[in-house]
């Protein structure tokens, strides 16, 4: 199920590509010998103006095939025989359809779920952050980046890393701008496996995670926390309160719950919790949950989906070719099976909107990645066709066929071996 997911999810972003080349070709005057919805053999066609179209066996996407796109032909219905900025429209419209598609999926996911505005939850009790920030404030910028969603906090320390140089931090508080220096500390982050609501109901377990010390002590989903340390817990917040003045270090701790909200029956087990991180942190914690926004914010959200994921795409590039991010981190169609299955089974019992907008929001990331991926400047790539169609603008000529045809002939080459060395990468990182 999760494969037959992922390809149609691959396969209908690859066709609104593919039909930006074929809409562009038709209004330039460019004669489409076949414009296809899948791979493989027909299973069924019609030929309509000149153009086959062909619904093909295997769902993996689909093509756009022009007179004289890779040939020269005598025919003023062929690719090589408009101008340079026809072929440029034509060539970019995929990528371009890419990003409108992925700006409508936004609006579906905006629309229905709403924004992560990125407010101050707390600041961790004894950290830098405590005493300075209050819950609500809202962050507008960290060092020169500018925060809109609360994602884009989560990204600023992704690509950008704390050390233990200064953070100067903007924010909103009643609506006055404030700005503040804060330097990090060092920080050995300890956890018991665990998630609840920190609301004034009972701390009930909602997820347990295995290889935890929860987990490791019996503890299920559903059993409620009632007593850590000899101190009561009534609810989720007093839960929060006390492992906020009381972080978790490597010292064993006692901790009573109960079973099938009866309270006569409380069990004690000693748990140490497990170290998961170490590193600098400044002790924010920060909104990542979504509320609803008005119809004319969720347009100006939208858009800014579609930004952070060009942007974020276009920094994970350049983090490759930096050596900052390894070739062994880049996904490819068996890793993006896999996190399809990820998002079914983290969404499962949820319900299937839940799933569906899950699904929606990565397509979103595909789509806008797939657009920007086909514009870089790289030979067997449409940015590497515009490349030599800006060159032929500049020169007013093009550059020979048989020498743009060996160019592209390398890089799809070096291509067809990084989707080999990718593929490997993905299968092994399932067994990891």
């Amino acid at each position: 199920m999760n494969i037959i997911v992922a390809v149609l999810i691959l396969g209908i972003i690859v066709t609104i590509h593919e039909l930006g080349h074929f809409l562009l070709a038709k209004k330039n005057g460019i004669t489409v010998v076949e414009f296809s919805i899948g791979m493989g053999p027909r299973i069924a066609s019609f030929v309509k103006k000149g153009t086959r179209y062909s619904l093909k066996a295997l769902p993996f996407g689909g093509s756009c095939m022009m007179l004289g796109e890779d040939e020269t032909v005598d025919d003023e219905g062929a690719f090589h025989k408009k101008g340079p900025w026809a072929r440029f429209s034509v060539i970019f419209a995929g990528a371009f359809f890419n990003f409108v598609f992925a700006f409508i999926l936004a609006l579906i996911f905006v629309g229905n779920v709403g924004v992560d505005i990125p407010y101050v939850n707390h600041a961790v009790y004894g950290s830098p952050a405590y005493n300075v920030f209050q819950e609500n404030d809202i962050i507008t910028k960290i060092n020169d980046t500018k925060i809109t969603v609360g994602r884009d906090i989560t990204y600023a320390f992704y690509f950008n890393p704390i050390t233990a140089e200064p953070l100067k931090i903007t924010y909103l508080r009643d609506n006055k701008k404030k700005t503040v220096t804060i330097t990090p500390v060092w920080k050995d982050t300890y956890q018991f496996g665990c998630s609840y609501q920190g609301t004034s109901n009972p701390a009930k377990l909602d997820t347990v995670a295995e290889g935890y010390p929860l987990a490791e002590a019996g503890l299920l989903v559903g059993d409620t926390i009632v007593n850590v340390n000899g101190t009561e817990i009534k609810s989720g917040e007093e839960f929060s309160a006390y492992m906020e003045k009381n972080p978790m270090t490597g010292t064993e701790m006692e901790v009573t719950y109960i079973r099938d909200n009866n309270a006569d029956n409380r069990t004690t087990v000693k748990v140490t919790p497990k170290l998961v991180d170490s590193n600098y942190s400044i002790g924010l914690v920060y909104n990542l949950y979504h509320e609803k926004v008005s119809a004319l914010k969720v347009v100006r959200y939208s858009l800014y989906e579609l930004q952070q994921n060009i942007v974020n795409t276009l920094k994970s590039v350049l983090y490759l070719v930096t050596g900052k991010v390894s070739v062994k981190d880049i996904a490819g169609p068996v890793g993006i099976v896999n996190y399809v299955g990820d998002i079914v089974s983290d969404s499962n019992g949820y319900g299937i909107r839940n799933t569906l907008l899950q699904l929606i929001q990565f397509s979103i990331l595909i789509s806008a990645n797939l657009g920007v991926m086909n514009l870089l400047p790289l030979p067997a790539l449409d940015g590497g066709r515009l490349v030599f169609i800006l060159i032929e603008a500049i020169r007013r000529k093009p550059v020979p066929k048989e020498k743009e045809a060996i160019v592209h002939m390398v890089g799809m080459v070096l291509l067809m071996m990084l989707m080999v060395f990718v593929m490997f990468n993905d299968i092994r990182n399932i067994f990891l």
